[in-house]
């Protein structure tokens, strides 16, 4: 879903719209394996029939809503994290938007960013991610933000970026009039 273009200002464009790598949902997915894995050895060891109904019915829902929390705890909410997580780089400014029932934003314009660093662990660059260091002049200082896909090209880029709103800010274009 591409991010509200109302939010942006008259000639800011979109550069790049990201959320957190993939991989952050590797243990969700992992957790519904194992849950589904565990509900299902747990209903095939249920008593039969012929013993007591009521207990195999108490037992089966008692598995069923066990096994349904832990779907929506480790499987479910993580996912609906990593979709309201968004990191927006535009023409003027980094927007960092996280949050599912409270929200949490931080635009950092591209002129008050003093430094754009990255760092890779051997796990990262197997699968093109890292983490990102945004250095902003302020008193909130330094945006971390973790598990950033592609995240050594996402710092040329804003490195490129800067480097234009400087020469943009430094000489304006003449306007016609």
């Amino acid at each position: 879903m591409p991010y509200p273009e109302k939010l942006l200002n008259e000639d800011e464009e979109i550069v790049e719209h990201l959320h957190p790598h993939w991989l952050t949902l590797v243990p969700a997915v992992l957790a519904f394996l194992v849950i589904c894995a565990l509900s299902g050895v747990g209903l095939a060891f249920l008593p039969d029939a012929s013993d007591s109904q009521g207990a195999r019915h108490a037992l089966l829902v008692a598995i069923l809503a066990v096994a349904l929390v832990l779907l929506i705890w480790l499987t479910l909410a993580p996912v609906v994290r990593w979709r309201c997580t968004h990191y927006v780089i535009t023409t003027r400014r980094v927007l960092i938007r996280r949050g599912v029932f409270s929200h949490v934003g931080r635009d950092i314009t591209l002129g008050r960013i003093s430094d754009v660093a990255y760092e890779q662990t051997l796990w990262d660059r197997l699968f093109r991610s890292g983490t990102l260091h945004i250095e902003s002049a302020g008193e909130n200082g330094q945006e971390t933000l973790v598990n950033i896909p592609r995240a050594n090209d996402i710092q040329q880029t804003l490195n490129r970026l800067i480097e234009a709103d400087t020469s943009r800010r430094e000489y304006p274009r003449p306007t016609l009039g």
